[in-house]
C-alpha cells in the first residue's frame, strides 16, 4: 500500500495559499469551487469531489493522504472511507476541539464545527451532502484540544468521545482496534515554533514530538488514513518557519 496524496486547495470557499505552498507535481488535486447557497451548503461540490476521490484510492488499494485548507474537509474523507467499507477510529489531533454548534459557538465559524457534525451533533448539511450518516462517539478520539469555547467545553465532557489531554499521553497502543483515521491538524503545534497560523492556540507540542507521535500512530500498522489541515498566512511566513515545522512534523507520516 502506498500514499496517494491529495491536495484540497479551498479554505473552507476561498482559495488556501497554504495548501498551494505544500503541493507536490503529481498530487491528485480538488478543481471543485463552491456552489450556491450559504457558505455550509455552498461547499457541498467540493466536499463531493473530495469523497469521491478517496474513496477511489483506497478501491485501488492504496491509502489517501489529504492536504485540506479546512478541517471541514474531513467529513467528505471520512464519507468516502466508508463508502468502501472501511469504518475507522477517527483520531483527531488538533488544538481546537472543532466540537461547536451553532447554539455554541461565540464566533459563527464553520471550521470549528466539524467533528461535532461528524457525531451527529448541530448542523447536518454537510454530512448530508455526502451521504455521511454520524459516526459513534467511541470512534473518536480527540487529543490535545486545549483551546475549548465554554459551550464546547461542556458538550465535549458530556459526549462519549475520547478526550486526551495533551499529546504526551496518547497511546496508540490503547486506541480501539481496527482501523485508523488520522487527522493532523497542524494548528495543534506550538506557535512560537510556528508563528504565522491563522488560529494560533497558546501552548502544544513541539514540531518533533508531533512528529514522534505520528511515527507511533504510524507504526500500529493501523492507519488506513491520513489528513492534515494547513492553515497559516503564507505572507507572514515569508521565511518559511511555520511551513518548516509542519513539514518536519509530517515527517512522521513518511509520505509518498
Amino acid at each position: 500500500m502506498k500514499d496517494v496524496r491529495i491536495a484540497s486547495p479551498m479554505f473552507l470557499d476561498r482559495r488556501s495559499d497554504a495548501v498551494a505552498a505544500m503541493s507536490r507535481p503529481g498530487d491528485r488535486v480538488i478543481a471543485a469551487g463552491p456552489g450556491s447557497g450559504d457558505q455550509t451548503d455552498s461547499l457541498a461540490p467540493i466536499h463531493r469531489e473530495l469523497a469521491e476521490t478517496v474513496s477511489g484510492v483506497v478501491a485501488g488499494g492504496d491509502r489517501p493522504f489529504a492536504i485540506l485548507g479546512d478541517c471541514c474537509q474531513a467529513i467528505p474523507v471520512m464519507a468516502g472511507l466508508e463508502r468502501t467499507g472501511l469504518h475507522p477510529t477517527l483520531v483527531w489531533l488538533d488544538s481546537h476541539g472543532d466540537f461547536n454548534t451553532w447554539g455554541t459557538t461565540p464566533s459563527g465559524f464553520l471550521g470549528g464545527m466539524p467533528l461535532a457534525m461528524l457525531t451527529g451533533r448541530g448542523d447536518q448539511r454537510m454530512m448530508q451532502a455526502v451521504e455521511l450518516s454520524p459516526i459513534d462517539d467511541s470512534r473518536v478520539v480527540l487529543c490535545d484540544g486545549r483551546d475549548l469555547d465554554p459551550g464546547e467545553r461542556t458538550l465535549v465532557e458530556g459526549s462519549g468521545i475520547v478526550f486526551i489531554d495533551s499529546l504526551d499521553d496518547l497511546d496508540p497502543g490503547a486506541l480501539p482496534q481496527g482501523p485508523l483515521y488520522v487527522h493532523f491538524d497542524s494548528d495543534i503545534i506550538d506557535a512560537n515554533e510556528a508563528p504565522a497560523f491563522l488560529y494560533p492556540a497558546k501552548g502544544g507540542p513541539s514540531a518533533e514530538a508531533m512528529r514522534h507521535a505520528l511515527e507511533q500512530l504510524l507504526a500500529t500498522g493501523r492507519v488506513g488514513a491520513i489528513s492534515t489541515t494547513v492553515g497559516w498566512d503564507v505572507a507572514r511566513d515569508s521565511d518559511g518557519v511555520t511551513r518548516n515545522a509542519v513539514d518536519h512534523a509530517l515527517k512522521g507520516l513518511q509520505p509518498g
